[in-house]
């Protein structure tokens, strides 16, 4: 059958269409509608007849698209089949589920593409049943279709896309009175049915409508900074803005300005009276503002020293240097300081002097030695 070879001869040259890259993703479901001429099987004795299809369907992916496709029908009978004319209708109409694989590339207005589809064709036979009274006769018939095709189409740049396809179906119809019936018989004798399967081909030109406007892909907006007042890089407790010494380590006393200040801790005026080990008034004034300063610098630790003058044993001299200390440390850890910034209390005796004015009495009793120091540890 020349139209089958014909038909077979379109598949061959599916080989022209060749792999591209994808063009942005248009998900919107689309309306399509399509005019072509159906080249009828020649065993179906019919005649080759426009047709029409109305469609829905939208890209399942950027190459992809998926169409439910309803068709329609109707031509004429081809004068040659015994006992049939003019006034007998044959008309078919089917709906099909088609798969289009699209071989887009970037800035072509027209692409290729390969189709597939399964779907159903329903047909509707007339027939001339004389002698029977109730001629016409009349069949009615619902079958399996598959086709396969070939097509361009254009891109929806603007607001109507254009599809033009050529295709084969397949229609499984094995009930056909026509096909059955040759030029050759008569009317009112047995037939041979001697078709499983019709082919036709289908050339169209149609519409791809995009319903609704495109998606218009949001800017991707740069990652907004965060508000440097918010962070502390190096954790020192003063925030980026304000931190002009943005390296500081762990352990290292922090000035307003993020930067290592060196905190001295001035205890001159914390003496004792000769051979004593008890705070004196002014010396409580002094550490009550060495124990804010420590307060304010919560990472500070310091070593509490305790001192005496040259006069007396060194044995002696070492227990009251550490009398000394503890009453410091003990004043200290009363007032709010913890215990585990603190360093000692440790006592050094006369081994440390501020004046070394020797064992002489009285020169020996220096008050600038007789004292308490808090040693800064970091």
């Amino acid at each position: 059958m020349n139209k089958k070879i014909l038909c077979a001869a379109m598949l061959a040259g599916l080989s022209w269409a060749q792999a591209a890259s994808a063009q942005e993703f248009d998900d919107r479901w689309y309306l399509t509608g399509a005019v072509g001429y159906n080249m009828q099987d020649n065993d179906r004795r019919t005649e080759d007849t426009p047709f029409l299809s109305l469609g829905l369907g939208k890209f399942i992916s950027p190459n992809w698209s998926l169409d439910g496709e309803l068709n329609y029908q109707n031509p004429n009978f081809d004068g040659g089949v015994a006992g049939a004319n003019d006034d007998l209708n044959w008309s078919q109409y089917g709906v099909s589920l088609d798969l289009r694989r699209h071989f887009i590339s970037e800035g072509r207005g027209w692409n290729p593409y390969l189709l597939a589809g399964l779907g159903y064709q329903r047909s509707e036979e007339e027939y001339d049943a004389f002698p029977n009274p109730n001629s016409p006769g009349q069949r009615k018939d619902g079958n399996f279709a598959a086709k396969l095709g070939v097509g361009v189409q254009s891109t929806f740049e603007k607001r109507v896309a254009v599809r033009a396809e050529l295709a084969y179906r397949a229609d499984f119809d094995d009930s056909s009175f026509a096909a059955e019936a040759g030029p050759a018989q008569s009317q009112g004798y047995p037939h041979q049915q001697n078709e499983s399967y019709f082919g036709d081909i289908l050339a169209s030109v149609g519409v791809v409508i995009p319903l609704g406007a495109r998606a218009v892909a949001e800017p991707v907006a740069p990652p907004v900074a965060a508000n440097c007042a918010d962070l502390d890089d190096d954790g020192d407790g003063v925030n980026n803005c304000n931190d002009k010494c943005p390296g500081s380590q762990a352990g290292q006393t922090i000035g307003p300005d993020g930067c290592p200040v060196s905190v001295a801790i001035d205890l001159k005026g914390v003496n004792f009276n000769f051979d004593k080990a008890t705070l004196r008034p002014d010396a409580i004034a002094i550490l009550s503002e060495a124990t804010e300063i420590l307060k304010r610098y919560p990472d500070l630790r310091v070593e509490v020293a305790g001192h005496t003058d040259q006069c007396g044993k060194d044995g002696y001299n070492q227990g009251l240097s550490e009398r000394r200390a503890k009453a410091v440390y003990d004043y200290l850890t009363t007032n709010g300081v913890d215990a585990g910034r603190l360093a000692g209390p440790n006592g050094y005796g006369e081994s440390r002097p501020l004046e070394d004015l020797g064992q002489a009495f009285p020169a020996c009793k220096s008050e600038k030695n007789r004292r308490t120091e808090l040693n800064v540890q970091n």
